[in-house]
C-alpha cells in the first residue's frame, strides 16, 4: 500500500512538471470553469428575492382594490337614488293618497333616458315583486330582444391577465380572503332573487359586489321608489367591474415597469457587488494554489490595499501568514541543518574514539578514550533533549492556556532552590524594587524555565566570589526583572546573537559540550510567545571596562 503510494505521488509530480513545461496548470489545481460563480448566484438570489418581495406585496393592491369597489357602489347608489326621485314624481299616478302606482310605459322611457349616458343596467321592480322595467331590453320588461354594451376593441394581454389573476387567488388564498358571492341571473326576474331589492322593499338602500364568470365582477345598488313615503318600487342600478379591473391593471402595468428598471439596476449593481468580492478572492486563491505547488514564487500572494475593506484585511493576512509560514520554513531548514551540524561533531568525535579504542592495547591509553566516548555520548544526550525541547516548544506555547503568575513569588522559589544546590558556587540575590503586585499572564513552567537557564548561564560566567543578583520592578504596566552578573561580559557586536540557536561562545576553561547552545535562544522563544521582550547588554564601570553582562526581561502586566 505505502509503495503504491508513493508511485500515484511520483505520477502526480511528472504530470506537475509536465503541465508547468507545457505552461499550464496541473489538472488537480485547476478549477473549472463558471460561466457564473456560486458567489454570483447567492448575491443576485438575495437581492433578487428581496425585491421579489417587495413587488408581490405592491402587486396585491387588495385595499385598493375594495377602495376602488366602494367608490363605484357609491356612485352607483347616488345614480340610483337620483333615478328613483325621479321615478318617484313622473312615473307615479296617485287616484288616492292610498292608491299611488307606477305607470310601466312612462317609467321605462325615464329609466331609459337616465341611464344612456352613465354605461348602467338599471332594473326596476314593483312594490309585489315583479319586474316592469329592464333598460337591456328594449319593449320593456318583457321584450326578447336584450341590449349588449360592447367594449372597444382593445390589444390582447391575456396571458398577462391569466398571470395576474392565478396571483390574485393565490394571494386571497394566502390572506384567507373567500371569493364574491357568484352573481345569477334569471330568466324571469323578480325581486325576491336579490337580497338588495328585498331589502329596498322595506325602504332601506342596499349595495353588493358578486364574481361573475371566471374573473368578472358585477356591482348592484338598490334603492326604493318612494311618494309620500309609501314603496312603489325599487331601482336596481349594476355595471361590471371592467372599469376597476382596468384601474387595476394599469396601476399594476406602471408598478411593472418601474420593477423591470429596478431589476436591471439590481441585477447590474448585484453583478458589480459580486465581482468586487468574487474577482480579488479568485486571485487570492489561485495564488494560495500556487504556493502550495511551489513553483517558487514567494511574493505571489497579490496585495489588495487600495480597496481598504475587509478583503484587503483579508489579502494581508494571508500575505502576511504566507511570509511567516516561509520564515517557519527557512527556520526549520536552518534548524535542521544546524541540528546536524552539531551532532554531527561528537559522532564524528565518538567514531573516531571507538575506531582507535580497538587498535590500542595499553590500558591507560583505552581508559582515556572509553572517558571521552561516554563524554560523547552525554553531550549527544544533552543535545538530542535540548533539541526536542526546542522543537516541541512553539506546538506546547500555542495550545497552553495562559494564568495569572506571581512573578515575585515565583522568583523567590527559583532562588531559593537554586542556593539550595550543593555545588553551587555563586549565591543568587533577588531584591524586589516595587512593593506592588507582581502579576502578568502566562505559563509558569515556562517562565521558571526561563529564569533558570538566565541563572544558569550567569553562573557559567561568574569568577569564583562573584554574585548574582536580580531585581524586580514594576512601572508603566511592565513587570522588569534584572539579572546582573559580574562575569567578562558579551563580546562588542553579540548582544543579539547569543540568542540565536547553537550561539556557541562559553568562557575559557569550561568543559567542551557542557551546553548545547539553546538555553537563550529557548529563553527569548517562550518571552516573545508571552508578548514580552528580552535583551542583553554589558554592565561598565566608571572607567568603561565591562564588569559584567546584565540580561533585562520585560512582561506585560496583568
Amino acid at each position: 500500500m505505502q509503495q503504491g503510494g508513493q508511485r500515484g505521488n511520483d505520477r502526480d509530480t511528472v504530470e506537475h512538471m509536465a503541465a508547468e513545461n507545457d505552461g499550464r496548470a496541473p489538472s488537480r489545481s485547476a478549477a473549472p470553469k463558471r460561466l457564473i460563480s456560486p458567489l454570483t448566484r447567492r448575491i443576485l438570489t438575495v437581492n433578487l428575492v428581496a425585491i421579489g418581495t417587495l413587488v408581490a406585496g405592491l402587486l396585491y393592491l387588495g385595499e385598493y382594490r375594495r377602495s376602488l369597489i366602494t367608490n363605484e357602489l357609491a356612485g352607483l347608489q347616488v345614480q340610483a337614488e337620483m333615478i328613483a326621485a325621479a321615478l318617484g314624481e313622473g312615473a307615479v299616478i296617485s287616484e288616492a293618497p292610498d292608491a299611488q302606482y307606477l305607470v310601466s310605459d312612462t317609467a321605462h322611457q325615464i329609466t331609459r333616458r337616465l341611464v344612456q349616458i352613465t354605461n348602467t343596467r338599471a332594473r326596476l321592480f314593483r312594490a309585489d315583486g315583479t319586474m316592469i322595467v329592464d333598460s337591456r331590453r328594449l319593449g320593456g320588461a318583457g321584450s326578447a330582444v336584450q341590449i349588449e354594451v360592447l367594449p372597444p376593441p382593445e390589444e390582447s394581454s391575456d396571458t398577462l391577465d391569466d398571470v395576474l389573476a392565478a396571483y390574485d387567488r393565490l394571494a386571497r388564498a394566502v390572506r384567507g380572503e373567500g371569493p364574491l358571492p357568484r352573481y345569477h341571473e334569471n330568466p324571469l326576474q323578480t325581486a325576491s332573487d336579490y337580497p338588495e331589492t328585498q331589502a329596498a322593499l322595506t325602504g332601506d338602500t342596499a349595495v353588493a359586489a358578486r364574481r361573475f364568470g371566471r374573473e368578472g365582477l358585477v356591482l348592484t345598488a338598490a334603492v326604493p321608489v318612494q311618494r309620500y313615503k309609501q314603496v312603489l318600487g325599487v331601482v336596481m342600478l349594476s355595471t361590471d367591474g371592467a372599469l376597476i379591473e382596468k384601474a387595476l391593471y394599469d396601476v399594476r402595468l406602471d408598478i411593472l415597469k418601474i420593477v423591470g428598471v429596478a431589476l436591471s439596476v439590481t441585477i447590474l449593481l448585484s453583478l458589480y457587488l459580486a465581482g468586487t468580492i468574487a474577482r480579488p478572492i479568485r486571485r487570492l486563491a489561485l495564488a494560495a494554489e500556487q504556493i502550495r505547488h511551489d513553483r517558487g514564487a514567494r511574493e505571489a500572494m497579490p496585495g489588495l490595499t487600495d480597496r481598504n475593506d475587509e478583503i484587503s484585511d483579508l489579502a494581508d493576512s494571508l500575505k502576511a501568514m504566507t511570509e511567516a509560514l516561509w520564515l517557519r520554513m527557512d527556520a526549520i531548514e536552518s534548524f535542521a541543518a544546524d541540528v546536524a551540524h552539531e551532532i554531527k561533531n561528537p559522532l564524528t568525535s565518538l567514531r573516531s574514539a571507538v575506531e582507535t579504542a580497538g587498535r590500542i592495547e595499553d590500558p591507560t591509553q583505552r581508559q582515556r578514550l572509553m572517558a571521552i566516548i561516554l563524554d560523547d555520548v552525554a553531550r549527544l544526550d544533552r543535545l538530542i533533549s535540548d533539541i526536542s525541547n526546542a522543537s516541541r516548544l512553539d506546538a506546547e506555547l500555542s495550545r497552553a492556556e495562559f494564568a495569572p503568575v506571581d512573578i515575585a513569588a515565583m522568583l523567590h522559589a527559583v532562588v531559593d532552590m537554586h542556593n539550595a544546590g550543593d555545588d553551587r558556587r555563586v549565591p543568587v540575590k533577588l531584591e524586589l524594587v516595587s512593593n506592588e503586585h507582581m502579576i502578568v499572564d502566562g505559563i509558569e513552567d515556562r517562565l521558571v524555565q526561563v529564569f533558570r537557564n538566565l541563572m544558569s548561564n550567569a553562573e557559567t560566567f561568574s569568577p569564583e566570589g562573584g554574585s548574582i543578583r536580580i531585581s524586580l520592578d514594576r512601572e508603566n504596566g511592565w513587570l522588569t526583572a534584572t539579572i546582573d552578573d559580574d562575569g567578562p561580559g558579551i563580546p562588542d557586536g553579540k548582544e543579539a546573537a547569543i540568542f540565536d540557536r547553537f550561539y556557541t561562545s562559553r568562557p575559557e576553561g569550561e568543559k567542551f559540550g557542557t551546553h548545547s547552545g539553546l538555553g537563550l535562544s529557548i529563553s527569548k522563544q517562550i518571552i516573545d510567545a508571552h508578548e514580552g521582550e528580552i535583551l542583553a547588554i554589558n554592565r561598565r564601570g566608571s572607567d568603561g571596562h565591562i564588569i559584567g553582562a546584565r540580561f533585562r526581561i520585560r512582561l506585560p502586566a496583568a
